[in-house]
């Protein structure tokens, strides 16, 4: 799967694991950033990743801060992103099956970098159950978006 990930200081040492294990995943990751653990501002390597998978480049993208807070606010911003942070399994696999979610969102001081790469293989991994009414609640928002 081709995946676009992308961080601020606070979630660098996870973005950094998980990038080496996507990638031994046989996952095609292109890294945003941040580089270091540097002070820097989350919108600025979260818009690049949300409107890269938004465009088609990335099948999905994943983004990380310290609460996973900031960086799904920042990604739902982006027309054609659904994003959520999630913090366990459950959600993980709830979110792609009803939601059909695009990207996903976690928080490196609320999960520990085990149970995220748990989370991101149930999330790549779980299909989106095509059900009329999680279609139908899709529909509503995109809908929603486009006029606005």
């Amino acid at each position: 799967m081709k995946l676009a990930i992308g961080c601020d200081h606070g979630g660098f040492d996870m973005k950094e694991e998980l990038v080496a294990y996507l990638r031994e995943g046989g996952h095609d990751v292109t890294d945003f950033g941040s580089y270091d653990k540097n002070s820097i501002d989350y919108p600025d390597y979260v818009f690049p990743v949300a409107e890269g998978v938004a465009r088609g480049e990335f099948n999905r993208g994943i983004v990380i801060c310290t609460t996973g807070i900031g960086v799904s606010i920042a990604a739902n911003k982006v027309h054609g992103i659904r994003c959520a942070l999630v913090t366990d399994e459950y959600s993980a696999k709830m979110t792609r099956e009803h939601n059909d979610t695009n990207m996903l969102a976690m928080g490196a001081n609320v999960t520990t970098t085990v149970r995220a790469k748990g989370i991101v293989d149930i999330w790549l991994g779980a299909p989106f159950s095509h059900g009329e009414r999680h279609q139908r609640r899709i529909d509503k928002i995109s809908a929603y978006e486009k006029q606005h």
